[in-house]
């Protein structure tokens, strides 16, 4: 293949100078490094081709650059592009690690390093690693990376004059194993040994400067590149009590499996008896049957009838039984708003003191089993407020793979804020028997789609990357203007479609569309699901907005065993209007396609065998037989979970015979 070399945009420095480069990840002290060893002989200007400016300055009769903080060197935004072009432009590169992030920063100290760099790594914030209770072996740090490790302590100058005076010490390292015999064949064709490991990550502005075609190897170096740097971390830092403070203890009891799980089920319980029983009991009793059906809606339709016939169509569409100005308004501040608002309550304390990324961090291995790691995690958090945006925050994820699998889970299993409000309060005047098999089933059908995704879809899950703030108490203020924000972009949104699903149910209604459909979906809904003629009310309320339709289940006379087949069908119903329209923006056409029909039959489905399996257990007593069917899907779960994994490792096997590096 032949090469085009083209040199890339130069900073400019004095003729024979040395360019001392500091990279590192933002909020790693890199500044007080620049400054130490400028001092006051700093130059700012625009990076060629970019609006970002540079800082550089000299030391001695060399030159000293600084980078923006990045978390790798691609080409994945303006800042990663350009600390790409410095860092490979270096004489010598000096890392900024934060000592007690150091899981997170030393995967950009390995990418350094595979561009064969000499790099010396300053081991910053080293006080700081007391308080979060670990110990890092600074020798063994060095050791295994194969460059000067110098522990410092920026702020307070310890350290600074040592990395100036061992500054030229700075050597390549340990490159991740197996890159060499990779980067072989690319070397004859560009410039340096770091362009060609960025042409063979897939980096395009490498590759086109060169003539190359980008490689397709990122996500399997990006796999090996990690697992060192954990190897690195697991043998290098250690936990300890010493120093550290209870805070510290606590995040760390959530992030271990023993501890973490149990803390989070007493979460999860608690966000239960708040949201499913208090809020949805006491509060909608209060807002919906005597605030909005015994005051709002009479006084309504008095108004109304002054000017409009109640009988007359503009009546029935205005203050009908699907009325406009009744239902849509009672639904939305009566029974949706006061639930949203307490699961964003808990979403914001969650958010404010640091519990959410432990949470994420705690479940990331759960989730390898669904193809979902690293950024995959976020989409499915924030899917539990809005599905909708959930899906545009899937442009985060590392691979269309990753991509793929998010953004059909989250049409198929995530509840969005509003609807799981209605489901925990339809859930909370059930027995525990007919929760858990509820939630059985969806948990079933995440893993189940999940793993025969991941499965049969090509390519691997990359690691979590997660950086886990300190834990600390919430501030009611911002707790409580976050749920004000969340709770008015909900009403906002959601307002005219309720509207707009009203005004087609009361069409429906007037030109007998709706009795058409329900006797039409009658073999499903009264067959299948043995579920009321009217619940398909409910379902094509759903389409418009899935939390409508469960909202519309309240209406409903149904007995325990209906509610749940009834919840179970409409959280894996078709996405709303709105998701729909963002699924069809992301994915190509037949893939939406895919999942707005799979989701049907897959809703169905599931909401059928479980109605079914309950009268094959039970057929004339009046207590369904729910003990077995929760049984058999906890069979079904395991198998089809377990063949997909099984199917998955033996292709990995026979794909990858010789990785373990």
């Amino acid at each position: 293949m032949p090469a085009c070399h083209k040199a890339h945009p130069q900073p400019n420095t004095p003729s024979g100078a040395r360019r001392i480069v500091l990279a590192g990840n933002p909020n790693t002290g890199k500044s007080v490094f620049f400054n130490y060893l400028t001092g006051m002989y700093v130059d700012v200007s625009n990076y060629p081709g970019t609006t970002l400016e540079i800082y550089s300055g000299r030391l001695g009769s060399d030159a000293v650059i600084d980078t923006p903080g990045v978390y790798g060197i691609s080409s994945f935004n303006e800042e990663e592009r350009l600390a790409r072009d410095i860092i490979l432009t270096a004489d010598l590169v000096l890392n900024v690690v934060s000592a007690a992030h150091l899981e997170r920063d030393l995967f950009l100290t390995q990418q350094i390093i595979d561009t064969g760099v000499p790099v010396i790594v300053a081991l910053n914030m080293m006080d700081e690693t007391k308080r979060a209770g670990l110990e890092v072996d600074g020798e063994r740090l060095s050791e295994l990376l194969g460059v000067p490790v110098i522990p410092t302590v920026a702020v307070k100058k310890e350290g600074l004059d040592r990395v100036k005076a061992e500054l030229f010490t700075a050597r390549p390292g340990n490159a991740t194993p197996g890159l060499e015999e990779e980067l072989a064949p690319l070397l004859p064709l560009v410039d340096t040994r770091g362009e060609a490991l960025l042409v063979l990550e897939g980096d395009p502005v490498v590759a086109a400067r060169h003539g190359c075609a980008p490689g397709t190897r990122q996500e399997e170096i990006y796999r090996r590149r990690r697992e060192r740097v954990n190897e690195i971390y697991r043998q290098a830092v250690r936990e300890t009590s010493r120093g550290a403070g209870f805070g510290t203890l606590l995040g760390r009891w959530m992030l271990k499996p023993a501890t973490g799980i149990p803390m989070l089920l007493v979460t999860l319980w608690v966000m239960y008896k708040v949201i499913g029983v208090l809020i949805a009991g006491t509060v909608v009793e209060f807002t919906e049957e005597t605030v909005m059906r015994g005051i709002y809606e009479p006084a309504i339709r008095n108004f109304v009838e002054l000017f409009i016939s109640r009988s007359s169509v503009p009546g029935a569409i205005l203050t009908g039984e699907f009325g406009l100005l009744t239902m849509t308004v009672t639904y939305l501040l009566g029974l949706l708003m006061p639930l949203v608002a307490g699961f964003y309550f808990f979403l914001s304390l969650f958010e404010d003191s640091g519990y959410l990324p432990r949470i994420a961090a705690l479940v990331d291995r759960l989730l390898n089993a669904v193809g979902l790691n690293g950024r995959g995690i976020i989409p499915l958090i924030l899917g539990f407020g809005c599905v909708t945006m959930a899906t545009i925050t899937t442009r985060l994820l590392s691979s269309d793979r990753e991509r793929i699998i998010a953004i059909f889970l989250l049409g198929l299993t995530i509840p969005c804020s509003a609807q799981l409000g209605v489901i925990a309060g339809m859930l909370a005047g059930l027995g525990g028997q007919y929760v858990a098999l509820y939630a059985l089933v969806i948990f079933g059908v995440l893993v189940m789609a999940g793993t025969l995704l991941s499965t049969f879809l090509p390519g691997e899950p990359v690691d979590l990357l997660i950086d886990l703030p300190p834990l600390r108490v919430p501030r009611l203020d911002n707790v409580l203007k976050k749920t004000g924000i969340k709770s008015y972009h909900f009403l906002k949104e959601a307002a005219p479609l309720f509207a707009l699903g009203a005004l087609l149910i009361s069409i429906f209604q007037l030109t007998g569309v709706l009795e058409f459909l329900q006797n039409l979906l009658a073999p499903v809904t009264v067959g299948w699901l043995r579920l009321p003629r009217e619940t398909a009310t409910a379902l094509i309320m759903g389409i418009v907005r899935r939390d409508f339709g469960a909202a519309g289940l309240t209406a409903l006379d149904l007995n325990p065993l209906q509610t749940i087949v009834a919840l179970i069908t409409i959280t894996l119903f078709v996405p709303c209007i709105a998701s729909i329209l963002v699924i069809f923006k992301e994915r190509s056409k037949g893939e939406a396609a895919l999942i707005w029909g799979g989701s049907w039959v897959i809703a169905f489905l599931m909401g059928g065998l479980v109605a079914q399996l309950a009268r094959l257990f039970n057929p004339f007593g009046a207590n369904p037989g729910v003990a077995p069917v929760t049984l058999i899907f906890a069979v079904l779960t395991l198998v089809v979970a377990g063949l997909a994994l099984f199917l998955r490792r033996s292709r990995q096997t026979t794909n990858n015979p010789g990785i373990g590096g």
